[in-house]
């Protein structure tokens, strides 16, 4: 009999995504993924509704379930609903949340109840990376709308959809982050949303309403979420924790109407999302919440100054950005001659981590020179040494900035 050893990787699945590498630890100046203000974490109000929470209600653990039953823990979802109500003037119940394994989760369980393969999706042309990657996992055929300042353009996305109608196609939803928009930043009125609504009824397509960073807008105001314009009629939202609170909770939340939700939750076959840190979030959330976001924003508004400072010292006019009104990102435009995703290849040699721009958008041509810059995480020194070095790698392989800032490194 043969002993050679067998070779497992014959019995991977096609189409696999790449093989990532080993994790070596973060990068010098690390500008990517959703990483929040570490000063900023409320570790000892976390640590205090720990032991409460745990010393009253430990003993629910001995169940799946916390004895809430498969949505997740009632406290958690009844704070949810007085805050979605205060906030985003939203009407819902508490039976009609569910507790998911962060955002991510929420976007698979929503994608799984509508998306088959061959399908028709319409996004936003700049977005959120993740949803990409799993819509094109799910083989749908994405149709990306251009934004302005104000988000999704309804001029663009009335003719996409009237040219989907002349092809015999409904799209299965219209993906929006209409509230502190990712990448972008921007906030989409009262107006807009409006319009919005009522393209969505007038061709039967639904929407997926994304409101991961809609606690993080710098004056604390915002329009209703269109969930609650339409009344929780044909919109499927979802939310988390990750940005207002910590990423590494891994807690987000879909809200929909039951018709829907109740096909979600037959989906959602993992036996409950982590039990500990719903329990410590409804009570954290119950008594610091409201506070803890200002605070939280006030940094982060300070981080993205910063960041818009280093970038015109280091880049000067070569760099075009807004001034986002809430978020921790900053998208930015480098000259056309600038390839952001070699940028991408070399800067990271020279421990600089930056998302270039094509991972984000449709329309990789359109993106080609574009950046996108996450400022929560990396201290004040950090970000302005990190956006110097970023100038001089630029300039080196580009030529782009003509000319550096003399700033000094930590």
């Amino acid at each position: 009999m043969s002993t050679k050893p067998v070779d497992i990787s014959q019995s991977f699945v096609r189409d696999l995504p790449a093989a990532v590498p080993k994790y070596a630890g973060f990068p010098k100046y690390n500008f990517v993924g959703g990483h929040n203000d570490p000063a900023n974490v409320p570790v000892e109000a976390l640590r205090a509704a720990a032991d409460a929470v745990i010393a009253r209600e430990g003993r629910t653990l001995a169940t799946y379930g916390l004895e809430s039953g498969p949505l997740g823990y009632r406290p958690l979802r009844t704070w949810l609903a007085e805050k979605l109500k205060a906030h985003a003037g939203m009407t819902c119940s508490a039976d009609e949340i569910m507790i998911t394994s962060g955002s991510l989760q929420g976007l698979d369980l929503v994608n799984a109840l509508l998306v088959a393969r061959g399908d028709t999706v319409i996004v936003e042309r700049d977005t959120y990376g993740g949803t990409l990657t799993r819509l094109a996992r799910a083989g749908a055929n994405v149709v990306g709308i251009p934004l302005d300042e104000h988000g999704l353009r309804i001029d663009a996305l009335k003719a996409a959809l009237e040219d989907l109608k002349a092809k015999g196609i409904r799209p299965k939803y219209i993906y929006t982050i209409p509230t502190v928009q990712n990448p972008t930043g921007s906030v989409m009125p009262l107006a807009r949303r409006r319009e919005l609504l009522a393209l969505s009824q007038a061709y039967g397509v639904p929407i997926f309403e994304d409101e991961c960073y809609s606690d993080l807008v710098w004056s604390g105001e915002r329009p209703p979420a269109l969930y609650a314009l339409a009344e929780g009629q044909g919109v499927i939202f979802i939310g988390s924790f990750s940005k207002s609170v910590a990423p590494a909770l891994r807690v987000g939340y879909i809200v929909a109407k039951w018709e829907a939700l109740s096909r979600i939750q037959a989906l959602k076959t993992d036996a409950g999302s982590g039990a500990l840190e719903q329990m410590v979030l409804a009570e954290f959330c119950t008594k610091h919440f409201a506070a803890h976001v200002p605070v939280l924003n006030k940094a982060l508004r300070a981080k993205l100054v910063t960041l818009m400072e280093a970038l015109s010292e280091n880049f000067g006019t070569s760099a075009e950005f807004s001034d986002p009104p809430g978020g921790i990102y900053l998208w930015v435009k480098l000259p056309d001659s600038v390839d952001t995703q070699h940028l991408f290849q070399v800067a990271a040699a020279a421990g600089i981590a930056i998302n270039p721009g094509p991972e984000w958008s449709t329309d990789k041509a359109y993106a080609k020179s574009r950046l996108r810059l996450c400022f929560a995480n990396p201290s004040h020194e950090t970000i302005r040494a990190g956006v110097a070095a970023l100038a001089e790698v630029c300039a080196k392989e580009f030529g782009v900035p003509t000319r550096i800032a003399n700033v000094k490194k930590s």
